[in-house]
């Protein structure tokens, strides 16, 4: 997910940290949440695995010079979890969100209890069931990415329809990793708007169809990037694969959303409500 915006008139990118004593992830995901609310240039720099006073004390040489280089204070997203190296990180020149100190703390008063501190907690489960579960999902998903593969579909959480290049591969791996949805999807083609039925495979397992749609103007610039001048690409095509695509939705009953201005964020979250799947317990 990006969060670089095109800046005002003369307006420099402004340095962001994420600093991390595990991969950085999570104080990435939380700094991109927070920074995608501002029309701004960011300049991301990641510093993971900060797990020594040595690395610590390098990190804050960084966030200096950055200082230093800039003329105005970097912006630092930190998940340290030792107090010390905190501390230490805090001492350099940029404006600090510590999430630890930020919502761990409080919890650990409203909830009675003292945190695990574990670093890098939330990446440490290769042996837990959610971690398999999403490597299934994933695996999953690959093998009946494009209409692949018809078997095992009563095991999908969800089937994903819709014409080639509306969004049904990156939506479904989106879906396998970050939530552990088995997720297969098929292309709507010609062959199917002339016959009128959906894919012989998919009709015993029509109630787990979501469609994805995009508009037309749209699917040509896509499909030119991968085929120029084809056929596959021309506006005509599209218009008409699109068409037949949502008469072929609205006709069959299927829950369908178009991708055109939706990030792969909010399509899953729509698919997600959708299809009521429960929420992990953690």
């Amino acid at each position: 997910m990006s969060v670089s915006h095109q800046p005002e008139p003369g307006q420099a990118a402004r340095t962001v940290f994420f600093v991390s004593d595990g991969t950085g992830i999570t104080a990435e995901t939380f700094g991109h949440s927070v920074l995608t609310q501002f029309e701004l240039r960011f300049r991301q720099i990641r510093l993971p695995f900060i797990d020594t006073l040595e690395k610590a004390h390098d990190a804050v040489r960084k966030i200096n010079e950055s200082f230093e280089a800039d003329g105005r204070r970097p912006i630092v997203f930190s998940t340290l979890v030792k107090a010390d190296l905190s501390l230490v990180v805090r001492q350099s020149k940029g404006m600090h969100m510590d999430l630890i100190q930020t919502f761990v703390e409080p919890l650990e008063q409203e909830l009675g209890v003292k945190s695990s501190h574990t670093i890098g907690r939330s990446h440490n489960i290769a042996d837990s069931d959610e971690y398999k579960g999403r490597i299934e999902a994933i695996n999953f998903s690959l093998a009946h990415d494009d209409g692949q593969s018809h078997k095992n579909l009563a095991d999908a959480d969800v089937i994903l329809v819709g014409v080639s290049r509306s969004g049904k591969t990156p939506t479904s791996l989106y879906l396998a990793m970050q939530y552990g949805i088995k997720a297969a999807n098929y292309p709507l083609i010609p062959e199917d708007f002339e016959r009128g039925k959906l894919p012989t495979g998919l009709i015993p397992h029509k109630d787990k169809i979501f469609g994805l749609s995009i508009s037309p103007e749209r699917l040509a610039e896509v499909r030119n990037e991968r085929r120029p001048g084809s056929k596959y690409a021309a506006p005509e095509n599209c218009r008409y694969e699109v068409n037949e695509a949502e008469k072929m939705m609205r006709r069959e009953g299927i829950r369908w959303m178009s991708s055109t201005v939706k990030s792969i964020e909010e399509i899953a979250a729509t698919i997600l409500q959708e299809i009521k799947h429960e929420n992990h317990i953690y």
